[in-house]
């Protein structure tokens, strides 16, 4: 659910007409619901109640201090992949205790500020990984706790760019070699084994990729404390899809995902974590934008954005769907045509949908993405010296921009022309 919801024939966010925030910030702009963020963090809790449990929002999905902030103010754990994320945590006055350091590619310095500011895991994704994090920690006279993310051949049925839990992926140990690999990390002085990691993909709308994979987990950690290592967490990752066309059948939702983790995990006594991002903050953004111009091609129309694909690169990326609607609601029974929605940028790729059905529209029209919290802003660059686009946050009948557009000559100004040209 979420609160993006026409009322009296105006597309609000709770309380606050989108056009109001349009008209004060600007346009393209990134707006979010608080209501709906603490609503989608609540179900998860609520899903797993009774079980002893963490949730570690997964930060990539849209890392704004004010984000983490509300979510951290409820309980939330953090799920970060960098250094730049784990200062964000901290940043947002989320406790080393409750942040988990995952990533392939972590860094011996990033091993280190972590190590140093607190952590409450690393999630190991290689051997080598394994052994220079050893070799941080020793020469910090500390020892790091460690999961090691295993990877359980489960094709995720998801995207082929978002599926990370099959042999061919870049993520994880094979979980056939990961006996050995825990053997190694027990005898390592600088490591403390406390449980098991995976994480098999983004955007599932099935429970069935997520039942094969834990039960693997299940099977594995009996083989590993049967050779007397510590499994005390199992960290299940995310990966918990949500409906980007809105009158298509739901995902699964939160509660059946925690039946499913009682029915094949409940049993061992470990603590659970889990990591959604794009559940949490998907549904809970918008992207606003204006009409440039509708422009009349020779075979088709093109409704041209302020928008683009650096603001919003997902149906570039991934030929992603996202519903886009008009910010005044249109009569019923009114005739749309299709037209291809497009941004400004100069790039064929800068195409958000084809042949969409639209009401009528014409320049100063403002349009809403729907469901563009997760992996919006957070993937935005300036790509055409075009400015990142401002966040705003509402919360019932208020809202604050949370990140200001810059201007052009700030972006000019963080240039440096060398003394000798």
């Amino acid at each position: 659910m979420d609160h993006f919801l026409y009322r009296d024939g105006i597309l609000m966010a709770e309380d606050v007409a989108l056009a109001d925030i349009a008209a004060s910030v600007g346009t393209p702009v990134y707006v979010y619901s608080t209501a709906t963020l603490r609503r989608h963090y609540t179900v998860f809790a609520e899903a797993l109640a009774g079980m002893d449990h963490l949730i570690c929002y997964a930060m990539k999905a849209l890392s704004n201090q004010a984000v983490l902030k509300l979510l951290g103010d409820m309980g939330a754990g953090m799920d970060v992949v960098s250094g730049g994320e784990y200062a964000r945590a901290l940043a947002a006055g989320i406790p080393g205790e409750r942040i988990v350091f995952s990533g392939v590619g972590k860094t011996r310095d990033e091993m280190a500020r972590a190590l140093q500011g607190g952590v409450r895991q690393f999630n190991v994704e290689s051997e080598p990984e394994l052994e220079a994090l050893d070799r941080v920690a020793r020469q910090m006279d500390t020892v790091a706790p460690i999961t090691l993310r295993v990877n359980p051949d489960v094709d995720a049925g998801t995207h082929e760019k978002i599926a990370t839990g099959r042999r061919q992926d870049k993520f994880g140990i094979p979980i056939a070699r990961a006996p050995q690999v825990y053997a190694k990390a027990a005898r390592m002085p600088g490591l403390r084994v406390v449980g098991i990691d995976v994480h098999i993909g983004s955007q599932l709308t099935d429970l069935a990729p997520f039942e094969a994979a834990y039960a693997k987990v299940a099977e594995l950690t009996r083989l590993l404390r049967s050779q007397g290592h510590a499994i005390d967490r199992l960290d299940l990752g995310g990966g918990l899809g949500i409906p980007y066309v809105q009158d298509n059948a739901a995902p699964p939702l939160p509660s059946d995902y925690g039946a499913m983790i009682r029915r094949t995990l409940g049993d061992l006594g470990c603590q659970i974590e889990i990591e959604p991002g794009r559940l949490i903050a998907g549904n809970a953004g918008v992207l606003v934008a204006s009409v440039i111009y509708l422009k009349q091609g020779e075979d088709r129309d093109f409704l041209i954005l302020d928008a683009a694909m650096n603001d919003l690169i997902r149906p570039s990326m991934y030929g992603a769907h996202h519903d886009i609607v008009p910010l005044v609601q249109p009569a019923p029974g009114v005739d749309r045509a299709a037209v291809d929605i497009v941004g400004p940028v100069c790039e064929s790729g800068d195409t958000f949908a084809r042949a969409r059905p639209m009401p009528p529209l014409g320049e100063g029209d403002l349009v809403a993405f729907r469901s563009a919290g997760a992996y919006g802003a957070v993937m935005a660059s300036e790509y055409n010296s075009r400015p990142l686009i401002p966040e705003v946050l509402v919360d019932r009948d208020q809202f604050a921009v949370i990140r200001a557009r810059p201007t052009i000559d700030e972006m000019i100004e963080r240039d440096t022309i060398p003394a000798w040209l």
